[in-house]
């Protein structure tokens, strides 16, 4: 699965072959095939796997309870973190959304990946909705506010030397990593985030 994740992120669906991720692993084709009966099977399970971790670790980080501000907060933070951790992550994710065209929708890979994707933006969207209820976020938008989300963080992190070259150094790198957290949180206080002591 590791060895699929940095083919596809490199070259997406159609540029990877079956025989390549089997000579990647030690594999014949023929075993890998015993694994995954087609190659849009394991980029189904590819991508689900990244996204069962997405959800997983956000689901935790919203367990902690506290306001919808500060729970937004922490789910940009353990995003970031998570993207961040394993660059093929992103590419891979942005990718997936370029090429859904390719997958049929009918795999039981691809159903489980859009599950974990879709419980992911329901998180999202539920604490913004909640935000805006308790007063602690402005009314807005909330599917223009996840593709916003979406665009900050994740394209970020799949831009590779695009975005070096953008920032100037490297976006993976520690420093940059907690610069991209503030600056998107800044961003969201700042346009969403009610602060109590303003108004």
């Amino acid at each position: 699965m590791e060895a699929a994740e940095e083919l596809f992120a490199r070259r997406g669906f159609a540029g990877v072959g079956m025989s390549e991720i089997a000579e990647a692993v030690g594999l014949s084709k023929s075993t890998l095939f015993h694994h995954f009966r087609t190659k849009a099977d394991l980029y189904a399970a590819v991508v689900g796997r990244i996204l069962a971790e997405i959800d997983l670790e956000l689901t935790r980080t919203l367990a902690r309870g506290g306001g919808a501000a500060e729970r937004l907060d922490r789910w940009v933070d353990v995003l970031i973190d998570l993207l961040a951790s394993t660059p093929a992550h992103a590419r891979v994710l942005l990718r997936s959304l370029f090429e859904d065209d390719e997958l049929s929708g009918e795999l039981p890979e691809q159903q489980e990946a859009d599950k974990a994707l879709y419980r992911i933006l329901d998180q999202a969207r539920s604490l913004l909705k909640e935000g805006m209820a308790s007063g602690e976020v402005r009314a807005a938008s909330i599917p223009h506010l996840l593709q916003s989300l979406i665009g900050m963080v994740v394209y970020h992190f799949a831009s590779g030397e695009v975005g070096d070259g953008i920032v100037g150094r490297s976006i993976f790198g520690a420093d940059e990593v907690e610069r991209r957290k503030r600056e998107v949180k800044a961003f969201l206080h700042h346009g969403i985030i009610i602060d109590p002591e303003k108004n």
